[in-house]
């Protein structure tokens, strides 16, 4: 049988393993996401890699304190998990989406924590909710556009987290122009800002302003969004909440302009 386990990083290793499909530290994102996982270390996150002695990293989950998380969401006292996947259809419906989450679950018990939030939204990009459903996950709270917010309580008597909410009112101060609200906690947008900007000042002679989103009370108090670490408006009005492709932001645009 092949050889799969999950393993545990921190500081020291992190570096050794691929990430959302990334692993060379001259990749923009990458190297930024390694910087930001370190100082998140520091604040209690797990990031734990599914690795196959054949193919390497394959999967991961993200997590941590609910104080510290980068979702807009109120979850003190619970543990967040930011991020599960699976990279390659080789290891899914096999069971290791449980394992890992099995691994949050203990670490949250192990801390004394009320219970495990998780942000999901239907799509591609996000975690969907079947897995967790089917692991004692309640939806406590919607967000728009299709964000759910799922909850495993270990502490029944503990308030819910929720979602921040206040969205229309975060965008008030960002109503003129292309606005992207973005952070290192995806390797993926530091690409998708690059791209983006080039295609607005190249295509429609706009100059983004980027707010980056530099600790995790930006995402939970400044984001407009309820992922947090990405989204995009124009003139006050939300036209992407996760990283997109430069083809994507044109169709997006033109239908605009």
């Amino acid at each position: 049988m092949e050889d799969v386990r999950i393993i545990n990083t921190d500081e020291s290793n992190i570096h050794e393993y691929a990430m959302c499909g990334y692993k060379n530290m001259k990749q923009e994102g990458y190297r930024r996401k390694i910087e930001w996982l370190k100082q998140r270390f520091l604040e209690g996150m797990k990031h734990k890699v599914l690795f196959s002695e054949k193919d390497g990293a394959v999967g991961a989950i993200e997590y941590v304190p609910g104080e510290y998380t980068w979702r807009a969401i109120e979850a003190n006292g619970y543990m967040v998990i930011h991020c599960i996947y699976i990279m390659s259809r080789k290891y899914k419906g096999k069971g290791w989406g449980e394992r890992m989450l099995e691994e949050c679950l203990k670490d949250a018990q192990k801390e004394n924590m009320s219970g495990v939030a998780v942000v999901t939204r239907k799509g591609t990009w996000m975690a969907s909710k079947e897995l967790f459903v089917k692991n004692a996950f309640d939806v406590e709270d919607k967000a728009p556009p299709d964000f759910e917010l799922l909850v495993r309580k270990i502490n029944n008597d503990a308030p819910p987290p929720k979602f921040k909410g206040d969205w229309e009112k975060r965008l008030l101060k960002y109503d003129k122009g292309l606005v992207i609200f973005s952070s290192d906690q995806c390797p993926y947008t530091a690409k998708a800002i690059k791209e983006i900007s080039e295609t607005a000042e190249e295509n429609y002679s706009i100059k983004p302003n980027i707010i980056e989103l530099k600790e995790s009370r930006d995402a939970r108090d400044i984001s407009p969004c309820a992922f947090g670490i990405f989204c995009m408006a124009y003139n006050g009005k939300l036209i992407a909440e996760h990283p997109i492709s430069k083809t994507r932001f044109k169709n997006i645009m033109n239908k605009i302009l």
